[in-house]
């Protein structure tokens, strides 16, 4: 069959109305499906629901120390927690802080810090009439949220199949020094699900940059997310901290992670990794706004998970999850639009997403037609900043949150949409 824009006018115009009654018999089904976030699915949540049971009314609320785990205090978490979250880190324990359950807020008081009293003795940035951040693009919608609210301009940077342009972040940095930083999930990224390459790792960690307070914001959310066990098949990604190390630029990054999908989003544990110098800054700023985060929470966590290999064995329930999922998605992607020619997407190995493209122009034409079908995507532009896809194009699939059969009803009306919406645009020209 010929690709949609090798067809005659006729010939699409025969597509459009046949597409046209398949787009009215799925409105007519009155669905309610929602694909528009990266949740887990309630089977996901209660493979940790026996977590609830580990710190109860006869359990001795005391950490290996000794210490009384009810009452105020420990401010950077317990040692058993630090040393928990740092399997997901990357990094030794004396190198985490313990928050409390979301890293998004960690990363916007980051950013607040460094507005408000700048970082290392550097200047405020808020005291400058202009700072900039680079943004990998497409990218995470939230990471964009934070600079906006803060006014900070966003640069958009394209991201390859191995992280980042590094030849445009590196012209970038050297050049200017209102460029103070650059948002990055590295591994199974959001919404691509591609991991960054040794040489792009290497690369960020060792770049000139006229700005010296520039920072990296790492934020690993997926980095034990894989779709399959055997670890051939998983990601693995050079850890930024050595290379900063190698590099001799060891101030340079904030890495940050959660448990968020890992047990439950709303009541997880979230924490940083930094260079010695800026994990006591950065005490040195949250001992002024608390106390100490919930540390029952956290040795519920520990009780739970255990240590790597119990992440690991954890991780392993969630893929036989997902995994079919994913594999659901891209099945009915090839076999919907593989011969058509009107969109191309990722085929990730971990991580929540699957990032799409279809003709520029269309994107929001697709959520808008599979909003009225019952089906509510990610917003069309969200994968950029300030929500303006320059071509209009990128779409983010989110798999997780539907169970299989609703899942699958979905996709049959975004295929549905990704057609009617390329065959219009190829009329319209």
């Amino acid at each position: 069959m010929a690709a949609y824009a090798k067809r005659s006018h006729q010939e699409l115009e025969s597509l459009k109305k046949a597409l046209e009654e398949e787009y009215a018999a799925h409105k007519a089904k009155g669905l309610s499906l929602n694909m528009a976030r990266g949740k887990p699915g309630a089977d996901q949540l209660d493979l940790s629901m026996p977590m609830l049971d580990l710190v109860n009314g006869t359990s001795d609320c005391r950490s290996a120390d000794g210490t009384d785990l009810r009452n105020y205090g420990v401010l950077d978490g317990i040692a058993e927690c630090k040393k928990l979250m740092a399997v997901l880190l990357d990094d030794e324990p004396e190198n985490v802080i313990v928050f409390g359950n979301s890293s998004l807020t960690i990363m916007y008081d980051s950013i607040m810090r460094f507005m408000t009293f700048g970082t290392l003795g550097s200047t405020p940035w808020g005291k400058f009439e202009n700072v900039k951040f680079l943004c990998p693009v497409p990218g995470y919608d939230r990471h964009f949220a934070i600079t906006e609210r803060f006014g900070i301009e966003m640069i958009n940077v394209p991201l390859n199949d191995d992280g980042p342009d590094m030849d445009i972040v590196e012209k970038l940095v050297a050049n200017d020094a209102q460029i103070k930083g650059i948002w990055c999930v590295p591994k199974y990224a959001n919404p691509c699900g591609i991991t960054y390459s040794d040489e792009v790792v290497r690369r960020l960690a060792s770049m000139k940059c006229a700005a010296e307070d520039f920072r990296i914001m790492w934020d690993n959310a997926y980095c034990v997310h894989h779709l399959n066990a055997n670890v051939a098949e998983q990601d693995q990604l050079l850890d930024i901290a050595i290379a900063c190390r190698e590099a001799g630029t060891e101030d340079r990054y904030f890495k940050f992670a959660s448990t968020s999908k890992i047990t439950f989003p709303g009541a997880g544990v979230a924490a940083m990794a930094a260079s010695p110098a800026n994990v006591k800054e950065v005490k040195d700023h949250i001992t002024i706004q608390m106390i100490g985060h919930d540390k029952l929470n956290q040795l519920r966590h520990v009780l739970f998970l255990k240590d790597a290999k119990g992440i690991a064995e954890h991780m392993q329930k969630h893929a036989a999850i997902i995994a079919p999922k994913f594999e659901l998605v891209l099945k009915m992607l090839e076999e919907g639009l593989g011969d058509t020619g009107c969109a191309s997407w990722t085929k990730p190995r971990g991580g929540y997403f699957i990032s799409l493209n279809g003709p520029d122009g269309t994107a929001k034409r697709i959520v808008s037609l599979a909003k009225e079908a019952g089906v509510t995507m990610t917003g069309a532009g969200a994968t950029y900043p300030y929500k303006k896809d320059p071509n209009d194009a990128n779409i983010r699939i989110a798999p997780t949150l539907p169970p299989l059969a609703e899942l699958e009803q979905a996709m049959e009306v975004f295929v549905c949409c990704v057609k009617l919406a390329s065959v219009e645009a190829l009329l319209a020209k």
